[in-house]
């Protein structure tokens, strides 16, 4: 008896050794599923942008805490009701269908449970009886090495839903307009009736198909008891879908996020803003156009205390010239941009303060004779003149008594990155100062981002992983606090460009600290400042580094940093009531027709509570007087309803929008207002 229990356990044994050997030798093929895109988030949790993978697939990889738990349990109800007992096959539903192949002598019923699905997904072949004993051993060997919540993902990551999506939130995005974190009852059923049959269900195509499965689909839950039968009646008179693009904001920079996300990752959060990316590409789009078929622009936004990049524009559109390019990468000389470094080092280091008296007079340093960019000179004048001013010759002195190699170390021990020409000369010169080494966005706006925070340098964050970090450390220490905010009290001295008032005339205007660059032959045009708690830096020029003739920093690129900054420092409170026993401001002159069309709703500068957004919402009916208008959001013409005559407009997304209503004499009235959703 014992020597039998004996045999039977070292039979036992040897079958585990040989099934583990088995196990390891043949793993299960994972690279399918980590062939899947990570999606970039904006900080609210807005879709930014996911890749593709091989051939263009959309396989995005499910992530459950961003995915209706509603609809979880409901697949699993439907797919595989035993998924949390079974060890990856189910004897149960096994027994049945071999019990059914032999009553009716065919396969009605594949027994496949979830897990089973998954091994087939990971190792597509074809639908056989060898085929399936793999599947279960696939099944087992899965089991053990993923949990359940695990396997429901890679299901949800792989799973076909027609075309080219692979993936819950891929066919949630593409045929809703959403991602899964909400999902109406016809929506639950559509997505799960379409991995069985994808392309005899796809919406898009086959309308018919999906509705016929989908009205399956409900009338199981409701057998179920998981709807009501008039819920499930209501979900199966939801209209059909079609497809729409994936979202494509902060191309690049969400590209860049997506490629690093850490294997396995879902999503990744971002520090990014998509209403305010999306209101500052479009500004950037327009501020190319105007420069030029050859231009680019390129916008970053830094918010100070977290260092958190809310706004990374990194072309003015992949359609021009260039677009492709991330340019708040690439290295740009930042012409005059650095001299207010220049100074906060000659403050720190006792050399000067800002009513040092410095010579504006011709000089030559060694082999090297600077001019102003005016090419007249001033005499004497202050440090505080010669900053405000951009004056080359005084910059060139102070720097010259820093001395170029010194300026150079202190920045790049903050982590920012000067790079000489490669035709240059080996060690850093007096060229320096205007412009004559290259740097990125990025560096120039923790530069900026350091002058705001007391002389604090620190890095970037473009994760709200990061963000979280950013205020608890220490930093590296650029200049002192005093000095820098000399240096912006200084920068916020400097002459508004032209058809700008003052901002000390301005009610409520934010006093922007900004310092403007040219590059020489009018390559780069940079504008960089500190307003509001943020740090921004606009660029404008060619991607290909050409020349450009007379844009300069301040004509080219500072327009554009204060209209970011206009949009940064927009009201974020509800538009002004109407006060008792007085009209509001557009009704309090009565005006003629001549007068062209009256803008009533919504107002210039209103901030709008939408009741919903996109294509299905409510809208917002819009108003205004006149003889047979025409609307138009952000260029795109608004089409009346047919029956009411009406102008309902539907946006999209929360944000920033323009509005123009034009009379059929050509005139015109314009409004910017922003939007807010629920």
């Amino acid at each position: 008896m014992i020597r039998r229990l004996v045999i039977g356990l070292i039979a036992l044994l040897s079958l585990e050794t040989t099934l583990l050997a088995l196990d390891l030798a043949f793993p299960p093929d994972l690279s399918r599923a980590e062939r899947s895109s990570a999606v970039v988030l904006d900080h609210d949790g807005g879709w930014l942008r996911a890749l593709p993978v091989e051939r263009g697939r959309w396989r995005i990889r499910a992530d459950l805490d961003r995915t209706d738990p509603r609809f979880l349990k409901r697949v699993v109800a439907v797919e595989d009701a035993r998924f949390y007992a079974h060890p990856g096959v189910d004897p149960v539903s096994l027994v049945r269908a071999v019990g059914a192949a032999a009553v009716t002598g065919h396969v009605r019923s594949g027994a496949s449970t979830l897990t089973m699905q998954t091994a087939r997904l990971l190792t597509p072949h074809r639908r056989s009886v060898v085929g399936k004993l793999m599947e279960m051993a696939r099944a087992v060997q899965l089991e053990a090495r993923f949990s359940k919540r695990q396997i429901l993902a890679l299901y949800l990551t792989l799973a076909p839903y027609g075309g080219n999506l692979e993936g819950v939130r891929a066919a949630s995005l593409a045929y809703f307009g959403h991602g899964p974190e909400s999902l109406t009852d016809g929506e639950q059923a559509l997505l799960i009736a379409l991995p069985q049959a994808p392309e005899a269900r796809r919406p898009d195509r086959r309308p018919e198909g999906a509705r016929a499965a989908r009205r399956r689909v409900l009338a199981l839950l409701a057998h179920h008891d998981v709807l009501t039968q008039a819920e499930a009646e209501e979900a199966a008179g939801e209209p059909v879908p079609g497809r729409t693009p994936f979202p494509a904001l902060a191309w690049q920079v969400s590209g860049e996020l997506a490629r690093a996300a850490p294997r396995g990752q879902a999503s990744v959060v971002s520090t990014l803003d998509a209403s305010l990316q999306t209101r500052l590409e479009a500004l950037a789009a327009r501020t190319a156009a105007a420069q030029g078929p050859d231009a680019t622009a390129a916008l970053i936004v830094v918010e100070i205390r977290t260092r958190a990049v809310r706004a990374a524009v990194a072309s003015a559109g992949r359609d021009r010239p260039g677009g492709w390019i991330d340019m708040t990468r690439a290295l740009r000389s930042p012409g005059s941009a650095l001299k207010p470094f220049i100074y906060a080092f000659a403050f720190d280091d006792g050399l000067a303060a800002p009513d040092t008296l410095i010579q504006d007079q011709p000089k030559r340093f060694a082999d090297y004779q600077p001019e102003n960019f005016d090419r007249t000179f001033h005499g004497p004048v202050t440090a505080r003149e010669a900053l405000n001013y951009s004056l080359n010759i005084p910059a060139v002195e102070t720097l010259d008594r820093i001395g170029p190699e010194a300026f150079q170390s202190r920045l790049e021990a903050t982590g920012v990155k000067l790079v000489r020409p490669e035709a240059g000369f080996a060690d850093p010169g007096l060229s320096l100062a205007l412009g004559g080494e290259g740097i990125s966005l990025r560096d120039m706006a923790t530069l900026y981002a350091a002058l705001g925070d007391d002389g604090l340098a620190k890095p970037l964050a473009f994760t709200e992983a990061e963000a979280t970090q950013r205020p608890k450390q220490a930093g590296m220490r650029l200049v002192r606090a005093e000095t820098a905010r000399q240096i912006l009290d200084i920068l916020r001295e400097t002459p508004t460009p032209k058809g700008r008032a003052p901002s000390a005339l301005t009610q409520g205007a934010a006093h922007m600290a900004y310092k403007t660059g040219t590059s020489y032959g009018f390559r780069d045009a940079v504008a960089a400042g500190v307003v509001g708690g943020y740090a921004l830096v606009a660029w404008t020029g060619r991607a290909d580094g050409g020349a450009r003739g007379g844009l300069t920093g301040r004509d080219a690129a500072l327009p554009l940093l204060f209209d970011a900054a206009d949009v940064l420092s927009a009201p974020d409170g509800a538009a002004h009531p109407i006060a008792p026993k007085q009209a509001p401001l557009a009704l309090q002159k009565l005006q003629q027709a001549s007068d062209g069309p009256r803008l009533i709703f919504p107002p210039d500068g209103a901030v709008v509570q939408a009741d919903g957004l996109g294509p299905k919402s409510r809208g917002l009916v819009l108003a205004a007087a006149g003889q047979r208008l025409t609307w138009y959001v952000d260029g795109a013409e608004q089409p009346a309803d047919q029956a009411s005559g009406q102008v309902v407009w539907r946006p999209a997304a929360a944000g920033f929008y323009h509005l123009q209503v034009v009379d059929d004499q050509g005139r015109a009235v314009t409004a910017r207002v922003r939007v807010k959703g629920e």
